[in-house]
């Protein structure tokens, strides 16, 4: 990838990111396992022709790859993480899908990932915007990333 132009390997792991999210959302909505799921996002997804014309992204494999099984293997921990980021009346369980699997991606990244904690937050709250361009979702993802950031990098604040 060092042929590769900055901008070009920042839009490659922002494709990363979100299928990630994607990724993982596919496994809570289907009950398929990370296996299968990455087996179909890099078999069909990174860089696919979807209609004439019109290619999907490539994405950082390697990023998605580290996101998927470091949101798998964390699971628990991110969502306790998540969990304390939300208020009382809204434990993780009753968060839409879509964000909880966001939520999950952005934790892997901030627990195990090499990105600083506020490239992280700016890019999944761009991913959630993308998901829900109409609502107030946006902000709601960066104060629970934030939180969740301080939580496991407060070295970085």
């Amino acid at each position: 990838m060092s042929e590769l132009s900055g901008n070009q390997r920042r839009k490659m792991r922002s494709a990363a990111r979100l299928y990630a999210v994607q990724a993982l959302f596919q496994m809570e909505h289907s009950g398929q396992t990370s296996d299968a799921v990455r087996r179909e996002f890099l078999e069909f997804r990174f860089g696919a022709e979807v209609e004439e014309g019109v290619d999907m992204a490539d994405g950082d494999i390697d990023l998605f790859r580290k996101l998927l099984d470091d949101a798998v293997n964390w699971q628990a921990k991110i969502d306790q993480m998540t969990d304390r980021a939300l208020v009382a009346k809204w434990p993780i369980g009753r968060i839409d899908p879509t964000l909880r699997a966001l939520f999950r991606a952005a934790g892997a990244e901030m627990l195990e990932g090499e990105a600083p904690p506020r490239v992280v937050i700016n890019e999944f709250v761009d991913i959630a915007k993308s998901f829900y361009p109409e609502g107030k979702e946006g902000k709601f993802v960066n104060a629970v990333l934030d939180h969740m950031a301080r939580e496991a990098k407060p070295e970085a604040f």
